[in-house]
């Protein structure tokens, strides 16, 4: 009699909201357990047993019975982790740190490389400066005083350890003296009037 129904039973067909509610039910339940399994297995193996031992009050909706018998198993194997391991994988940034490293040899030509987010965003001066834009320089304007646009389209320095770093991280050809046709950094490639 396979693939043919008994007329004398009818079939159990699960609902559309019984199964949200099992899905409900075991986020929440998961939800209270991890922690609580977390802090019961760092402290002894014989209290992480005795937790797989306690019986919570019988439900009797068959669906949250499913959804308890594997949790009940995986109290105690639920891995240690802190709150920034959990988050990280959500948040990438967080551990994740950005990596500009330098090329000491090329593969085709095996020369020194520059590093490209120094070229696009800082500018050298002859006296071995580094200027730069100030941050947030072309981000929402619309709502920023006039005294704030103002500041925020000065140049300023950047500052010794910077300079250095910077000159270690760009190869001769980027330092070299360039003179341009109404160049209005003209004035500030030389240092004057400064004892060094």
């Amino acid at each position: 009699m396979r693939g043919k129904i008994c007329p004398s039973r009818t079939p159990y067909v699960r609902t559309h909201s019984e199964e949200n509610m099992a899905a409900a039910l075991a986020r929440r339940v998961s939800g209270l357990l991890r922690p609580l399994s977390v802090s019961l297995c760092a402290r002894t193996p014989q209290l992480c047993q005795l937790s797989s031992l306690i019986q919570p009050p019988a439900l009797y909706n068959s669906a949250a019975v499913a959804v308890r018998a594997p949790l009940r198993g995986a109290v105690c194997l639920t891995p240690r982790y802190n709150i920034l391991q959990r988050v990280s994988p959500l948040i990438p940034s967080l551990t994740q740190q950005p990596c500009r490293s330098l090329t000491y040899y090329s593969v085709k030509k095996g020369k020194r490389k520059s590093v490209n987010s120094v070229k696009d965003r800082f500018m050298r001066l002859h006296c071995g400066l580094w200027i730069r834009r100030k941050a947030g320089y072309k981000k929402k304007l619309w709502k920023k005083l006039p005294a704030r646009r103002k500041r925020l389209r000065e140049h300023v320095f950047c500052n010794k350890t910077q300079s250095k770093l910077f000159d270690k991280m760009t190869t001769s050809f980027w330092k070299r003296r360039n003179w341009y046709l109404d160049d209005p950094y003209l004035k500030y490639h030389n240092r004057v009037n400064l004892k060094v």
